[in-house]
């Protein structure tokens, strides 16, 4: 049975001319591959189209054997989810558009939210935010993975834990180090990460 086989052999069927190992391997992975992209672009419709693209660009790789099966293959596939985003992100270029046609009855520039100080506060949360994520970029891929899960996905330590294939305490163990990482990091790079 398929579900019960490793990525790693998994892909082989696939490369071998198995499209359903590809299917349960996508199956596997697809909740996490979508809450990270989601986490990032906050936007379902975006997400979906990410998502897409990433599975083919998958498909493509492990066509072309780009994919080296010493990694781990969901990190490998967030790695280029991740990439995909920015791409788009870099495409764009743009501020962000509001608009009042979703809900014609709250008027989006009488709001206390677009107040000039909720404004200033907001920029400094995203240029934290955006610091954060660039400092977890560099974590270990397994550190990594949990904390994106954890914090980012929303997911408990027992859904990492099933997702990852890993016991609890190991998930735990995980995100301890990635904390102790992270605080290294913003020290050594002397960052102010608070708002005010």
């Amino acid at each position: 049975m398929k579900t019960k086989l490793k990525d790693k052999e998994l892909v082989k069927q696939f490369m071998s001319g198995d499209t359903f190992a590809l299917e349960t391997l996508i199956n596997r992975h697809k909740d996490r591959v979508y809450t990270y992209i989601l986490f990032i672009v906050k936007n379902e419709k975006l997400a979906e189209d990410i998502f897409q693209d990433t599975f083919i660009k998958v498909i493509k790789s492990l066509r072309k054997g780009k994919y080296n099966e010493q990694g781990i293959f969901v990190s490998w596939v967030i790695r280029i989810a991740h990439n995909l985003t920015i791409d788009y992100f870099r495409k764009q270029s743009r501020m962000p558009t509001y608009s009042n046609d979703e809900n014609p009855d709250i008027d989006i520039f009488n709001s206390q939210k677009f107040a000039e100080a909720t404004i200033e506060e907001d920029i400094i949360k995203d240029q934290i935010a955006s610091e954060i994520r660039r400092l977890v970029d560099i974590l270990p891929d397994e550190q990594r993975e949990v904390v994106l899960l954890r914090h980012f996905g929303n997911l408990s330590f027992k859904e990492i834990a099933e997702q990852t294939d890993v016991s609890i305490n190991t998930a735990l163990g995980r995100m301890r180090y990635a904390l102790i990482n992270l605080r290294k990091l913003i020290e050594e790079k002397k960052l102010n990460l608070s708002i005010m």
